[in-house]
């Protein structure tokens, strides 16, 4: 049978009254309150052959929210809403439509989830899709809670997410709620996409302004505090300290690496970067001097385990950076060290010592020329506006010109 939207545009040549049980409600009309910056439909429910239950149906909106001004909208929701009346008394039955694309439009809020999910798994990276699912379940468990347990996904509208939205801000931060946003848009247009819903209004969704968390540089006496606390306590944790602090490596790039990708003989690292090809740098002297013998270990297993160097280890990159992240708390909480330092402020700490270095003898703009080559930054001014975040850029002692 054909959509609903093609037979508003229709005159049938027969038509039957039902006999048995009534098989739908009677179609409504929904104006917000007059309201015409928001979209007017008609709306009934329909009896699911399966369960013998009055289901919501998809809203039908069939151009009337092109009007613009208040008469001419409500003549034509009315027009819509006796239009859609006939078409059912005349025995339109969504449950038996032929069509696969409006049948699509029918999913429940589980349903679309699922769907979603399995549609971005293999064009999401690992940690990408982890976050992506956990957020969208967290969507999910809050609409089923909320009201929308037996709603088809079309029932959710930019109020109800905005709704939910304040909830996560209340309950955490600007910047996880703005996470949030993000995932729920690449999910409603998933939905769009694949025209389950019609709109993907997320975007219309403001985002708001968040204060990113930077970790501190370390002063040069809780550099040899933490040094020591390590070579008495963790020397594990020191050497994978010592790629972040030697090569700058961010903390997921350390947890990603494997013993074939140190190549010892010609001084190179391979570096898995997150959607970017791998990149070679090299090992500094410094670093080669603090690697254990790496000949008899299996080439495949990863660098840094719980275990050890070169141990297969299955858990999720993720959580393996995390893993070494409370190894450090631990070491933060023996040296009273504030929530402000963490393992990133290794890489902060040891770029800076290397830029007031190379600046000495040369100038800015050559010294950033070759921090660039060791750091990685693609760009100058992504390395510019690195080092003015972390404060590595600073003036000479002006007092002279304030005597």
């Amino acid at each position: 049978m054909p959509k609903i939207h093609e037979l508003l545009s229709k005159e049938h040549e027969s038509a039957h009254v039902l006999s048995y049980k009534k098989q739908y409600s009677t179609p409504s009309i929904y104006n917000a309150d007059g309201d015409l910056s928001k979209r007017w439909y008609v709306y009934f429910s329909f009896r699911n052959p399966a369960t013998g239950k009055l289901e919501r149906q998809t809203h039908v909106y069939a151009g009337v929210n092109q009007f613009k001004t208040l008469k001419e909208r409500k003549e034509a929701i009315k027009i819509l809403r006796d239009a859609v009346e006939t078409i059912l008394v005349n025995g339109y039955n969504p449950f038996e439509d032929s069509n696969p694309v409006d049948q699509s439009k029918n999913y429940n809020i589980p349903d679309a989830v699922t769907f979603a999910l399995e549609l971005n798994k293999n064009t999401l990276k690992e940690n990408s899709y982890r976050d992506f699912r956990v957020r969208l379940k967290s969507f999910e468990k809050w609409l089923l809670t909320n009201g929308f347990e037996n709603r088809y996904i079309t029932a959710v509208n930019k109020r109800t997410v905005i709704t939910y939205l304040n909830s996560v801000l209340a309950n955490t931060s600007p910047k996880n709620r703005n996470n949030t946003r993000s995932n729920l848009s690449m999910f409603f247009k998933t939905l769009e996409a694949n025209e389950i819903i019609e709109d993907n209004f997320i975007p219309k969704i403001n985002v708001l302004k968040s204060t990113p968390e930077r970790n501190k540089t370390f002063s040069s006496d809780q550099e040899n505090d933490i040094l020591n606390y390590l070579l008495k306590h963790d020397t594990l944790l020191l050497l994978f300290i010592q790629f972040i602090s030697y090569n700058h490596l961010r903390p997921i790039e350390v947890v990603r690496l494997r013993v074939c990708d140190i190549n010892i003989k010609d001084k190179l690292i391979y570096v898995r970067a997150k959607n970017k090809a791998v990149k070679t740098k090299l090992i500094p002297e410094i670093l080669l001097h603090e690697l254990p013998n790496l000949q008899k270990l299996d080439s495949e297993s990863y660098l840094f385990t719980p275990k050890g160097i070169g141990h297969e280890w299955t858990t999720n990159e993720t959580d393996k950076r995390g893993y070494f992240g409370e190894r450090f708390k631990k070491v933060k909480v023996s040296l009273k060290l504030g929530k402000d330092y963490g393992l990133y402020s290794f890489r902060h700490t040891f770029i800076t010592k290397l830029y007031k270095e190379l600046v000495k003898n040369s100038t800015p703009n050559e010294a950033k020329s070759k921090l660039m080559l060791i750091t990685g930054h693609t760009t100058m001014s992504a390395l510019e506006k690195y080092l003015r975040d972390i404060d590595a850029v600073m003036p000479e002692d002006y007092s002279k010109h304030i005597k």
